[in-house]
This record gives C-alpha cells, structure tokens and sequence, in this order.
C-alpha cells in the first residue's frame, strides 16, 4: 500500500505530495519579517490567541500594567471632591422624634450685649437646612462651667 519512492506522506487519512509544494508554500510578502509582526500585532488587537499560549499572557500583562501603572504618569481627572467642614465645626445628630439636633461650638456665638443668641444659631443652620425654625436650644457646658457648645432643636418651615 504505501510504496517507499512515491515521496507521499500519509497521515491521519490525509495525504501530503512533497513534490507538488507551490500550492502548499506561503506566498514572500506573508513570509518576511514585517508581515509576521503585523500578523502578531493584528492578533492582539482582534484578541485571537488562545487562552493560555504566550501571545495571551503578554496581551493581559499588558493590560495590568496599564491599568496599575498608567495613573502614575496620565491624569485622569478622578481625585473625590473634597469636603471642606462647615467653618464653625457644626455637627448633626438625628433624634428619636425624626428631627435633627444641631450640636454648635460655643466659639461660633459672640456673647455681645445686644446681640440675640437665638437669631446666631438660626443664621448658622438655615444654610445648612434651609428655613427652619427654633423649637428649643441647649447649652452644654463644661465641669468648670464654660460654655463648649449648644444643642439647637429646630422645626422646619
């Protein structure tokens, strides 16, 4: 059945004619350096390669660099808003009737004559909150009896 000068080779039920190799040989163009490269390069970009050859792995090595190592030379514009803290240290804190407390420091009041304390607690929260209005005010004071702060209840308008 197969005869030793016949020059064929048969493998798996197919047969190979060493001496008829034009059909079979790359054209030059495809062969030379540069059309290897592009070949490679047009493969990364239509991600061709299988999962797990070499080509692959350099494909998402490549990947990984960019994205941990890109934002160290590009920037993207990403940082968070910062928050700049109300300017007297106001805090807010929910109570158990649904409504807000609003906890400011004593630094934030000027104890003037004339000056109504009611009307200074109002002018700091009512930017916070919009219109409110003052149900009742606390003030917490220290063990020496200095005023730290006031605990203002407010209802909305």
């Amino acid at each position: 059945m197969i005869r030793p000068d016949a020059r064929i080779c048969y493998h798996m039920n197919s047969q190979i004619d060493w001496q008829r190799s034009e059909s079979l040989t790359a054209h030059p163009a495809a062969s030379s350096p540069m059309g290897a490269i592009w070949r490679t390069i047009r493969g990364y970009i239509l991600w061709s390669y299988e999962r797990g050859s070499l080509h692959y792995d350099i494909m998402v090595t490549l990947i990984l660099l960019f994205v941990f190592v890109s934002p160290y030379y590009i920037n993207f514009n990403d940082k968070p808003v910062e928050r700049n803290p109300h300017p007297t240290g106001l805090v807010v804190i929910p109570d158990q009737q649904g409504g807000l407390i609003y906890q400011i420091p004593a630094s934030a009041i000027t104890l003037d004559k004339g000056i109504d304390i009611r009307r200074q607690l109002l002018h700091i929260i009512e930017p916070i909150s919009g219109a409110v209005s003052i149900s009742r005010y606390e003030v917490s004071k220290d063990a020496s009896g200095h005023v730290q702060s006031y605990k203002v209840w407010v209802d909305k308008e």
